[in-house]
């Protein structure tokens, strides 16, 4: 999987992660104002459809939409992207990168570390 989102996409596609599936109505819903027009939505939803992100099942006369993508992959594939495109293909340098922005100190550093050695 090499496809971007958009913006817009993006947001749809994490509303569409935290419900699981959901109609076009849902995920208005879920929008933060102002809310886009049902059928901005909707095109984007086929959209996301036409990327492979996104399938459907039959709802009445309408759809439900459920993501065929898992979040972990996207964000796994975007932070790599992120990363040879910025950073050489370097984690090291990423990650100093966020350290130095960010004014980490010390204690924060080791708290990642436990929570890192802890996962595996």
């Amino acid at each position: 999987m090499s496809k971007q989102l958009t913006k817009a996409e993006e947001q749809i596609m994490q509303v569409l992660w935290d419900l699981n599936e959901a109609s076009v109505k849902d995920i208005i819903a879920i929008l933060p104002e102002p809310k886009p027009a049902y059928n901005t939505v909707s095109t984007i939803v086929r959209i996301l459809e036409t990327k492979e992100f996104v399938a459907h099942k039959p709802l009445g006369r309408g759809f439900m939409y459920y993501p065929i993508i898992e979040k972990e992959t996207y964000s796994n594939q975007s932070l790599h992207k992120l990363m040879n495109g910025y950073f050489n293909g370097s984690f090291k340098s990423m990650v100093s990168f966020f350290v130095k922005e960010n004014k980490m100190d010390v204690k924060e550093l080791e708290s990642i570390l436990k929570e890192v050695n802890k996962k595996e």
